[in-house]
């Protein structure tokens, strides 16, 4: 599909990936972006200033209300499906962070079918591979939720759900779709309901007040960090590629230490990082370097989606991604 002249919408538009997602979109040519989102996670300042572009339209929705996404979907080629609970504010509300999650997709999926959207792109998760008790991990490794805590798994048995429900609409109805399993995403607009994300942001505003950050154990738990940017831009080539009925890894394949995070924010914030739910462009890394155009730093499920070189699966070490909340 053509980002350049197409339409589209992007539920949790004003979301941390939302928000970089509709840069990257506008970046790319599209003729209209539609920010759907009914703000109870996401940000209306953000998506007021996105707005200022006249190619972007914020419409205040709920993706639990099928009237709703019926109107916004109306001559639309495709769908950037991101809404959703992640798993910490779905511990803390399960009925309805499942709502959400489920009903919220099927009635995406059901919008799309009724609307003829040609795509969707799915914002899934390694979550969906549980507790694996393997070393590493691909998009065939199977869900391994027995000891996963209970919030997890049900936060990563909706994502399935969610990508079953594409499955289905795909053969039944022709609906296109690409579903990409994000790892733990930081970068500016850093919101505090990611669970491994919250080390960063933590960090950084204890450093901001001048006081010490608080390292859980002794720093040497590890998670998979992708930037932000980069998943706009896998996200972004998902939907222009013509993949379909796919599910990809967007991890950085690197295990990020508690310990390093901690000293590269430290680092990141003497050189002027911004995070925070209202952060800024240029996009930058905690070293302050611009990322937006980087080409070394894309992730695998842009690769994998366009024909880069690279091997059949991605493949990353599971104690680094399979923790993601």
């Amino acid at each position: 599909m053509d980002i350049a002249g197409g339409r589209f919408v992007v539920t949790g538009g004003a979301s941390l990936i939302g928000s970089h997602l509709t840069q990257q979109l506008l970046e790319a040519g599209a003729a209209a972006v539609i920010l759907f989102d009914n703000y109870a996670l996401g940000s209306p300042e953000v998506a007021a200033s996105l707005a200022q572009d006249r190619r972007v339209t914020a419409v205040r929705g709920d993706i639990t209300r099928l009237p709703e996404l019926l109107d916004a979907l109306d001559q639309v080629d495709g769908v950037f499906a991101l809404a959703g609970f992640l798993t910490l504010p779905l511990s803390q509300n399960p009925g309805l962070g499942l709502e959400v999650n489920v009903l919220g997709m099927y009635n995406i999926v059901e919008a799309c079918r009724y609307r003829g959207v040609k795509k969707v792109v799915f914002a899934s998760s390694v979550a969906t591979y549980g507790n694996p008790e393997v070393d590493e991990v691909d998009e065939t490794t199977p869900f391994y939720w027995q000891t996963a805590p209970p919030a997890l798994a049900l936060y990563a048995a909706s994502k399935i759900i969610g990508e079953n429900l594409l499955r289905l609409y795909q053969q039944r109805y022709g609906l296109d779709y690409v579903a990409l399993r994000y790892a733990t995403v930081y970068g500016e607009r850093q919101h505090h309901r990611g669970v491994n994300a919250l080390h960063i942001i933590a960090s950084y505003e204890r450093i901001k007040a001048g006081q010490p950050p608080i390292l859980p154990g002794d720093g040497s738990e590890g998670h998979d960090y992708i930037y932000v940017g980069d998943v706009a831009r896998a996200t972004v080539m998902a939907m222009a590629s013509e993949v379909s009925g796919e599910s990809f890894g967007d991890c950085s394949r690197d295990t990020g230490l508690i310990q390093h995070v901690h000293d590269e924010v430290r680092r990141g914030f003497v050189d002027g990082l911004q995070l925070g739910p209202h952060a800024t462009y240029p996009m930058q890394d905690a070293h302050g370097s611009a990322l937006a155009s980087a080409p070394d730093r894309h992730s695998f499920a842009s690769c994998d989606s366009v024909g880069c070189p690279a091997p059949p699966h991605s493949r990353w070490r599971a104690a680094a991604c399979h923790r993601e909340m």
